[in-house]
């Protein structure tokens, strides 16, 4: 994760002059590098603009002056630009200004099965720029975010990083939420009684505490083979298990048939 935020972060600003296209990339040359051969350097299609286009050359001219941030160098070491990370300067200054860990508060714009859009408090207006992934909504199981916020609702979040080629600072509710598995950790090798809240063909999904999901096995649920667990149980129903593990690393909980997989 650090890795993958380090290539995040934003690159060096370099003052370009647009000197051609090819295909659907923008060439341009450094015009800031005072004393050295000009540079030849490429902003690829997808870092041109946030706008939609067809073509660049709809927003480039040859010989225009822009700003843009440095990716990193490819093909033989040519250096690569994003273009978009510097299209809105009031955008780009907002986002520059978060650093990872920091507490920011918000309002939910949209919920979608995939996230949820927020509202940052203080971003340029006409702008969405928050963003929070389904893992990091909660720690509990849920089947869509809206069983975690709804729209318009205020909300407390941390930062995890702030990009300026996609416009979007990520945020997590879940990093300012206690983890409930290290005070469940403990009741390993407990019998407990939990509700079956997920049946999936390898095995169910049984809830043992708030926030607290734990799997149990096909092979535990019964001492004949069956093609699925749904010929043996339902969503909803009550089952007594043991609590074979607890791994905080990977954040899961292994269960194991109670006597019988008791059933209630």
């Amino acid at each position: 994760m650090q890795s993958l935020i380090n290539q995040l972060r934003p690159g060096a600003v370099r003052t370009v002059r647009v000197t051609g296209f090819d295909g659907a990339d923008v060439l341009v040359q450094l015009v800031d590098a005072e004393g050295e051969k000009a540079e030849i350097a490429r902003i690829p299609r997808q870092e041109a603009s946030m706008r939609r286009m067809d073509h660049p050359s709809e927003l480039f001219e040859i010989g225009q002056e822009i700003n843009a941030e440095e990716i990193g160098r490819w093909r033989e070491g040519q250096l690569h630009l994003s273009a978009r990370a510097c299209e809105i300067p009031a955008l780009r200054s907002f986002l520059l200004a978060f650093e990872r860990g920091q507490v920011v508060a918000g309002t939910v714009s949209e919920v979608h099965n995939f996230g949820v859009f927020v509202h940052v408090d203080g971003e340029p207006d006409g702008l969405c720029t928050g963003f929070i992934r389904v893992p990091e909504l909660t720690w509990d199981w849920i089947s869509h975010p809206s069983e975690a916020v709804e729209m318009g609702q205020r909300i407390t979040a941390e930062v995890i990083v702030a990009e300026t080629r996609t416009g979007q600072v990520t945020l997590s509710l879940k990093a300012l939420q206690d983890d409930p598995l290290i005070q469940f950790a403990d009741q390993v090798g407990r019998v407990l009684t939990g509700t079956i809240t997920k049946i999936v063909p390898f095995g169910v999904f049984v809830r043992l505490a708030p926030d607290v999901v734990g799997f149990l096995h096909l092979s535990e649920l019964a001492d004949e083979p069956v093609e699925t667990p749904a010929e043996l149980v339902d969503e909803g129903e009550l089952i007594t298990v043991e609590v074979t593990e607890v791994d905080l690393q990977r954040h899961r909980v292994r269960l194991s048939a109670a006597g019988a997989a008791s059933r209630t």
